[in-house]
């Protein structure tokens, strides 16, 4: 199986998969064609949402989600919406392109909230959160006004305890039995399916009371993915950066970036300080490769060929602490990967730790022109020097 990093759905699979433990959600249906709108829009006989599907949040922002009040305009809206691409905060400045587009029946808003679950690591729990601020993105509340975020972390061997529900509807001025059947929903979901996020923004009261999922997202635990192939399959390729998908099949975790550094590390941590570093220095990593501990010689090789595909890389730097993953493994692969490509890009490499010297000699001794840097201060000084 792929090796994926993050995963992630759309929202009409996220709803499709959280309707089948009981979470309400609107009538909707996913449409590739304007023709298609029409038809959706139609059936449902009146107001109905158009909303682009993508893996991005703050659609709405960049004219992703419409609201049509007839055939002709769902018609429209759709026209507009899929083939195009939509920048939100969240995509970037060059987008994703829309290929299909969710048609929902509309509904009476009252009033809107925020719901969700993630894992707090440091209590070691999931953690529900709530807000009645909902249908803007959760940070930007966290960061304006955290009081506003209500939280009850979940003990894995009780579960979500009614009295922590009734705590949450009580302070947000909901119904603790609509609430209840909702929530319980969702924590059954989260668990069941091995989420690392099962978020609803918003989540909507209507006139007549009911409480529903007006949009959701879910991220899963890609070491737990070999228990869901039904959620593998749910994957968009479409969605996904081409070198990412090249990355996971080799089992690297490589996540491209905007600058023009190269970076290949061992852990995320060290990955996390590499890009940190760079930027000190005055450069700007291009991405997060993290080889991991235990990675071969052909790992090596084909965690270079990936960096040096990116056209935007102008440099390399390759920062590796040897522990389980020996610096001579390091070195072979780069030398074979060099080789291989013929890149003519700078690559400065920094090697510390089990097999330190044997890893250097086999850099000296090929007649590659490697920059070999001391220290990670003067591995990014070098790198970014050599992009200028």
């Amino acid at each position: 199986m792929l090796h994926l990093t993050l995963m992630k759905i759309h929202e009409f699979q996220a709803k499709q998969l959280l309707a089948q433990y009981g979470v309400a959600v609107p009538e909707g249906k996913v449409v590739r064609t304007p023709a298609e709108a029409y038809e959706v829009a139609r059936r449902f006989g009146g107001t109905v949402a158009v909303k682009a599907q993508i893996h991005a949040g703050g659609r709405g922002k960049g004219g992703g989600i419409k609201i049509a009040r007839t055939p002709e305009e769902a018609e429209k809206y759709a026209s507009e919406i899929i083939g195009s691409r939509l920048v939100t905060p969240q995509t970037g400045p060059e987008g994703n392109t829309v290929s299909m587009a969710l048609i929902e029946r509309g509904l009476d808003i009252k009033r809107e909230f925020y719901l969700g679950i993630i894992i707090d690591r440091s209590e070691g729990k999931p953690v529900v959160m709530v807000s009645s601020e909902g249908g803007v993105e959760i940070e930007e509340v966290a960061r304006k006004s955290p009081e506003l975020i209500l939280k009850e972390h979940i003990d894995p061997a009780t579960g979500l305890q009614p009295y922590q529900i009734r705590k949450l509807a009580y302070k947000l001025g909901l119904d603790p039995r609509q609430l209840s059947k909702l929530m319980i929903a969702l924590y059954r979901a989260f668990e069941a399916l091995d989420c690392s996020l099962a978020e609803i923004n918003p989540l909507i009261e209507t006139g007549d009371g009911q409480v529903l999922a007006l949009d959701a997202k879910m991220n899963f635990d890609d070491s737990a993915l070999f228990r869901h192939p039904e959620i593998v399959e749910m994957r968009d390729f479409d969605e996904e950066e081409p070198l990412e998908i090249e990355a996971s099949r080799y089992g690297l975790n490589y996540i491209k970036l905007d600058g023009n550094v190269g970076c290949m590390v061992n852990g995320a941590g060290l990955a996390m300080a590499t890009m940190d570093i760079i930027k000190l220095a005055g450069g700007n990593p291009a991405n997060f490769l993290d080889v991991g501990g235990g990675a071969s010689v052909e790992q090596v090789k084909n965690a270079f060929k990936i960096l040096v595909a990116d056209t935007s890389v102008k440099g390399v730097l390759i920062n590796i602490f040897g522990g389980i993953m020996r610096c001579d493994t390091v070195a072979e692969g780069v030398v074979q990967a060099v080789e291989d490509v013929g890149v003519e890009l700078p690559v400065v490499v920094r090697l510390e730790g089990t097999n330190v010297d044997r890893g250097r000699e086999i850099l000296n001794s090929s007649s590659l022109d490697f920059i070999v840097a001391e220290g990670m201060g003067d591995a990014a000084r070098k790198v970014v020097a050599a992009v200028g």
